[in-house]
């Protein structure tokens, strides 16, 4: 049985998208089979997978418009072990498009569960915002995973995100849940990053992964390869990090079985 993990947060600058890219890439070298689905109009998951985002072949914006089917957007084996539903700029455009369709909310739940059972885990890349597309990513999800940036205003925004959780869980998706929180960007030489670490465990009724993300300079170069961390550099802090991540997120899986 798939798990499909919507990664989220409205706040930008967080590491949603070096998560989404890093952990997916890490869980594929692992050994398992993984679908990523660019939900960000952006396209920074899309272009930082190797992948042309205005390459033709159809975006995730042609499924939620009916245009295509999720299975014939999909790059095949971005890398190995990973499948990728691209996005660019124009999946902006679908807000606007989706006014008055019905039951707009479950359009990529519908497309996703006929192709879950393909994959170990879906990795959903949430745009930086609290909109239709988010909404349609956790009704498709079964949890949410939340980058936290070690900075001051850390839980900034945060209460939000969990009030949206709970509204999505009441009203259409009751197998909803958080399944927990990633600290980011982590600066052990400062104690700021330390007390965010401290704050957010204690005010926070969230589970928090022992994994912490640090502050890398190879992280943030990666994209601009289009490679994730573990191809760019093997041995850097931030692919060992990616790596406990996806090893850990693997190991919730197994245990809730």
């Amino acid at each position: 049985m798939s798990r499909i993990i919507a990664i989220a947060n409205q706040k930008g600058g967080v590491g949603k998208t070096t998560t989404a890219i890093n952990l997916s890439a890490c869980l594929a070298e692992a050994g398992k089979h993984v679908l990523v689905l660019d939900m960000d109009p952006q396209g920074n998951t899309t272009s930082g997978l190797g992948v042309d985002k205005d390459a033709p072949g159809g975006t995730l914006y042609d499924v939620l418009i009916g245009e295509r089917e999720l299975a014939d957007v999909i790059v095949k084996e971005a890398l190995p072990g990973l499948d990728l539903a691209p996005s660019n700029v124009d999946l902006s455009g679908a807000e606007i498009e989706l006014i008055g369709i019905e039951m707009k909310e479950f359009l990529l739940k519908r497309q996703v569960d006929r192709l879950r059972d393909n994959y170990d885990f879906v990795i959903i890349d949430c745009p930086p915002s609290l909109s239709v597309l988010t909404i349609n990513s956790m009704t498709t999800a079964d949890a949410v995973l939340v980058p936290i940036q070690c900075e001051y205003y850390a839980l900034e925004g945060l209460s939000q995100l969990i009030h949206t959780v709970q509204l999505v869980r009441k009203r259409l998706n009751p197998r909803l849940e958080i399944d927990g929180v990633v600290f980011t960007m982590f600066d052990a030489r400062t104690n700021l990053s330390m007390q965010v670490v401290e704050n957010v465990k204690n005010n926070l009724n969230a589970r928090v992964y022992r994994t912490i993300i640090p502050r890398n300079v190879r992280l943030a170069e990666a994209p601009s390869h289009g490679l994730p961390i573990h191809l760019y550099d093997p041995r850097s802090t931030g692919a060992e990090a990616y790596r406990a991540l996806a090893a850990e997120m693997i190991g919730r899986k197994e245990k809730s079985r």
